[in-house]
């Protein structure tokens, strides 16, 4: 990346023996949109905390634009930042709590009016100055946050699950005024989230954080299709784990061993070239990469459990002879419960199957 507007750098931050953020190095071009996704306690938040100034790192820096930032105060970093609930006072209105930060660093009279009427135009929420948070849907709630937060005019802004406080029929909605608002806006954005989806949708890139260290960042397509490491697989998406061995590679794609029957998968990040003939592997499949197949040599004999309703596909939920639990995608009437099948790749979807050593 030759734009390197904001620098996380080797951060590490300790609370007594636990290690929070472990260095996480992070780099973000000018207006790009980083997502920090992970399970809870993976250090999402600490990070976040550390590039706002809240916290201090034991080690590390964070950069903008090459200055060293880290011992500065989170008002002199000039960061924006968007709490988890917000934090807007009630007993003022929608002008007033926009007004706050400006106040606070000095702003006032003609100035501070145009300010807050420019930050609430950014939000699609112009004319609202006079209403009260009260009145205000949670979505609407939010957007006066953001409008608080972008008002000073900040070089990044970071945000703490932005939309976590709202219903699930406000959320997608909500999400993408958010995404349009960043975009039109064009700032550095640095969101913690665990939703998945919402990681997917906001971030141009995704970090995934787990106990404290960064397993992979790159875009949704890359983490889905090429996850670096087993705990990726798992966490981004659904995948099955299967244990076997790796017998060769071919013209084909790779041969692999898998509780006795022998499977020939497209090639890709599947033959990961440190893995050599004869090792043992974990395979972990997402449900398109294995398709329900009539009973023959080649293909790894299952039951049904159980079929959940995908609209117009199905999840299969099958147990292998060796007691294997997959999860495989299929047709709406491919198989019902109780049903003896095959299992075999899918030549269609050789992204979904992903060999690690053991």
């Amino acid at each position: 990346m030759t734009d390197r507007f904001l620098t996380l750098e080797a951060l590490t931050r300790r609370f007594g023996d636990h290690v929070a953020v472990n260095r996480v190095s992070l780099t973000l071009a000018r207006g790009e949109i980083l997502a920090l996704l992970g399970p809870s306690g993976s250090g999402k938040t600490t990070t976040l905390r550390l590039l706002a100034g809240f916290e201090s790192p034991d080690a590390g820096r964070v950069l903008v634009e090459g200055a060293d930032v880290t011992g500065l105060t989170p008002a002199a970093r000039r960061f924006g930042m968007v709490f988890q609930h917000y934090a807007l006072f009630p007993h003022l209105d929608v002008g007033a709590n926009v007004a706050f930060g400006l106040e606070s660093l000095g702003v006032r009279g003609d100035e501070l009016d145009r300010r807050v009427t420019k930050a609430l135009a950014l939000v699609d929420l112009a004319g609202f100055e006079h209403r009260r948070i009260a009145q205000l849907s949670g979505g609407q709630q939010q957007r006066v946050a953001v409008a608080r937060a972008l008002a000073p005019e900040p070089r990044v802004l970071l945000l703490d699950e932005p939309l976590s406080n709202l219903d699930p029929t406000l959320r997608e909605r909500t999400r993408r005024e958010l995404r349009d608002v960043i975009r039109r806006v064009g700032i550095t954005t640095v969101l913690v989230t665990h939703e998945q989806e919402e990681a997917f949708d906001l971030g141009d890139r995704v970090a995934v954080l787990r106990e404290g260290r960064l397993e992979q960042v790159g875009t949704p397509d890359e983490l889905y299709g090429a996850p670096a490491t087993p705990f990726v697989a798992r966490f981004v998406g659904r995948a099955s784990e299967l244990r076997g061995r790796l017998l060769g590679r071919t013209s084909e794609g790779a041969r692999l061993e898998v509780e006795g029957c022998v499977w020939t998968v497209p090639t890709g990040d599947s033959a990961r070239s440190e893995i050599a003939p004869g090792a043992a592997i974990q395979i972990l499949l997402r449900p398109e990469a294995l398709w329900l197949a009539p009973l023959h040599p080649g293909a790894l004999a299952a039951t049904v459990l159980e079929r959940r309703f995908a609209g117009a596909s199905a999840l299969y939920l099958v147990r292998t002879e060796a007691g294997t639990l997959l999860e495989v995608g299929g047709p709406g009437a491919a198989a019902t419960a109780g049903d003896r099948v095959g299992l075999a790749p899918s030549r269609r979807s050789g992204g979904g199957i992903h060999l690690f050593p053991t």
